[in-house]
């Protein structure tokens, strides 16, 4: 079975918006690694639409001027990618479709296919919909050690909690934990069995 992973850049607070404008200052190559690792693996990349949108703009022409970033930009046009949106669109950047039916149907359908990982990165209202599905096999979270105390966060407010397991972690230089999680079960206990353990 095919694995999904979702990649999010996250301050101390939860906010997963507008990272563009708080997180390079924290960007090393350890960082780039941890990126590399996650999308490296990915042959298929399912966005949603301003995602898309800000990759498309940015991406081709990187690749078409042959810097440093110029290798992950070719990656990123010749995997597949799949926009979540609904209305209809016009691509222009190559392998570039639009996600037909229902968004967990599908992506069910797709783990279940031949292939390398479906990534994600940002398109937090997706990866919203797929943590609750229980379809993101591993989430990782860029944990910048910076507050914003404002914006849209990751986890939105809701009856149910959503258990995750720690599958691997990581501290870099600059303070920013690279925490890899999986899905969870929910525990279960009080103060009495915690009691047990104190000192």
């Amino acid at each position: 079975m095919r694995k999904v992973t979702a990649g999010l850049f996250i301050s101390l607070d939860g906010v997963v918006e507008n990272p563009q404008d708080w997180h390079f200052p924290y960007f090393n190559d350890e960082m780039g690694a941890a990126v590399g690792e996650q999308m490296g693996t990915a042959d298929t990349m399912i966005f949603g639409h301003t995602t898309y949108q800000g990759f498309a703009g940015a991406w081709p022409e990187r690749e078409t001027a042959g810097g440093p970033d110029a290798e992950m930009a070719r990656h990123f046009g010749d995997i597949r990618k799949i926009v979540v949106s609904h209305s209809p669109q016009d691509f222009t950047w190559r392998n570039t479709e639009q996600l037909q039916g229902d968004l967990i149907d599908a992506v069910t359908a797709l783990k279940q296919t031949e292939g390398g990982d479906i990534g994600l990165s940002g398109s937090v209202s997706v990866v919203r919909q797929l943590l609750a599905a229980d379809l993101v096999d591993e989430l990782h979270l860029l944990i910048h050690p910076i507050a914003m105390r404002k914006g849209m966060r990751l986890f939105e407010e809701s009856d149910t909690p959503l258990p995750l397991t720690l599958l691997r972690s990581a501290t870099f230089k600059t303070g920013v934990v690279h925490a890899v999680y999986g899905p969870g079960e929910l525990r279960e206990g009080g103060y009495e069995q915690a009691r047990e353990r104190l000192a």
